[in-house]
């Protein structure tokens, strides 16, 4: 595309602008395009997950990868972040060819920063022309909090005195839906969270935080990949606060006793959909 007279990097932002679901990381709206940055630059797409509450911060390149676009993307991410602490970010490069050496650069930074490589490619379909983006990074999938060797174990009575028994009877029926589907978990009690524990072991693709202010209700956070039909299964239940976190990988939903009575069939659904292997 580099090469291409009639083709330009802000050809190519505007067909992302037109539909941002090309680059294939969800439906994503278009916050802003060519962005001023605090201190110079323009970011050149600032896409929104609304439903993740997440934000992406997307640098557009034509031809291979070079060293002032990888360090521009990352210094916008950096900028976008510190001014707006209450999203999720995540950084993203697209360019035509991530050649190996700054794929190695891209993958080490992975490691600390929410970083997406994606490589753009236009192909010959007939007598058309089409654009294609390939996911070459993903973001690094980080350890959850119940993933923390650092935990600690305590019992049922110390939840009880740190919730009161209020929201404890929600954790009992998220469980007995756990149990009809993975019948060999039980609960794990640790400090912060209750979490399942396989054969002694913590095996938490499921994890509840009960809360203690009124109204009862229980933080339910269950691990499954983001997808459509997920969004749009817990879209038509109608649950009263939902979240996805791209970083942790998993959906996170507040329930009340009346979710166990009135939507327990998709509760249900989703302990399957996380209990696949």
């Amino acid at each position: 595309m580099k090469n291409d007279r009639e083709i330009s990097e802000r050809w190519l932002q505007d067909r992302l602008i037109a539909d941002p679901a090309l680059l294939g990381l969800g439906d994503l709206d278009v916050k802003d395009s060519e962005r001023v940055q605090t201190g110079g630059g323009r970011l050149d797409l600032l896409l929104f997950d609304p439903e993740a509450n997440s934000r992406y911060e997307v640098e557009i390149q034509l031809g291979p990868t070079d060293p002032s676009h990888i360090i521009r993307c990352i210094e916008y991410w950096d900028t976008e972040r510190r001014k707006y602490p209450q999203y999720e970010h995540v950084a993203v490069l697209i360019a035509e060819d991530i050649t190996s050496r700054f794929f190695n650069v891209i993958s080490l930074f992975n490691s600390a920063i929410p970083i997406i490589a994606i490589q753009a490619r236009m192909l010959e379909v007939g007598d058309h022309f089409t654009l294609s983006f390939t996911k070459v990074l993903d973001v690094l999938s980080l350890g959850t909090e119940e993933e923390d060797e650092g935990s600690f174990p305590v019992d049922r009575l110390y939840w009880e005195k740190k919730t009161g028994v209020g929201s404890l009877p929600i954790v009992d029926g998220l469980m007995t839906l756990v149990n009809e589907v993975d019948p060999d978990v039980t609960l794990n009690y640790n400090r912060n969270y209750i979490g399942l524990a396989r054969g002694g072991r913590a095996d938490n693709y499921i994890a509840f935080k009960p809360r203690s202010t009124t109204p009862i209700r229980c933080v339910f956070e269950i691990r499954i990949p983001k997808k459509p039909e997920i969004d749009e299964l817990i879209d038509e239940a109608g649950f009263n606060q939902i979240a996805y976190s791209q970083r942790y990988r998993q959906y996170r939903l507040v329930l009340y006793p009346a979710d166990l009575e009135e939507r327990s069939d998709v509760i249900a659904t989703l302990i399957r959909e996380a209990h696949q292997p």
